[in-house]
């Protein structure tokens, strides 16, 4: 489990055969096996040498995520899986992307504050709501506005001097999980709703 505070800004060495990210801070008590979240997505790292570790790409990945994008020079966010004695800052992220979005665009506010808008899948709308929270590209963010399929996130300085975001451009592809609580919620409801009795209105309104 990971929390969306990104530790540290990797960047890419190679993608084939595997993706190779030159780092240290996530990998300073790493050992071979070991989950790191990079954009997002949890991978295993199955090489660890100083100063970079490498992780197979499955296709699965490739098909949900951004990771097929990178290229030998590209940055990315990293992650540490969270300790049982850490703090959770962001929110719960596991690493399973749900899709990726669209970025329309990243505007300034001023005193260094952003607002970013992505447009998301539209099959993920559901499990996204006004100050819920969600995973962008393995940062954990607040929704400040959702309509018609675009989310809309504020961003802090200190976020955006620290994460991929200041590299972003429109029509970026940018992966998203959604909140895993909305998704065991709407399960729970739509399980419900099966199992709702059928009742003598119900055939009437079939024309029964």
């Amino acid at each position: 489990m990971f929390t969306g505070i990104v530790e540290e800004l990797g960047t890419v060495e190679s993608v084939a055969p595997r993706l190779r990210v030159r780092c240290s801070a996530v990998i300073a008590d790493a050992s071979v096996g070991a989950s790191i979240l990079v954009n997002g997505v949890c991978l295993t790292a199955v090489e660890l040498r100083p100063g970079w570790f490498a992780a197979d790409l499955a296709p699965e990945t490739l098909r949900v995520s951004n990771l097929g994008d990178l290229r030998a020079g590209s940055r990315v966010n990293l992650e540490r899986p969270m300790s049982a004695a850490g703090r959770l800052s962001g929110h719960i992220v596991q690493g399973h992307v749900d899709g990726t979005g669209e970025l329309l665009s990243l505007a300034t506010l001023g005193d260094g504050n952003w607002w970013l808008r992505i447009r998301v899948p539209e099959e993920l709308d559901r499990f996204l709501v006004d100050k819920g929270s969600v995973a962008l590209d393995g940062i954990s963010l607040t929704v400040a506005a959702i309509e018609n399929g675009v989310v809309s996130v504020s961003v802090i300085p200190h976020t955006y001097r620290n994460t991929t975001l200041a590299g972003y451009r429109p029509g970026a592809r940018v992966n998203v999980e959604c909140d895993v609580l909305a998704k065991h919620v709407e399960k729970l409801l739509r399980k419900q709703d099966a199992r709702k009795a059928l009742t003598v209105e119900d055939l009437r309104e079939s024309g029964y």
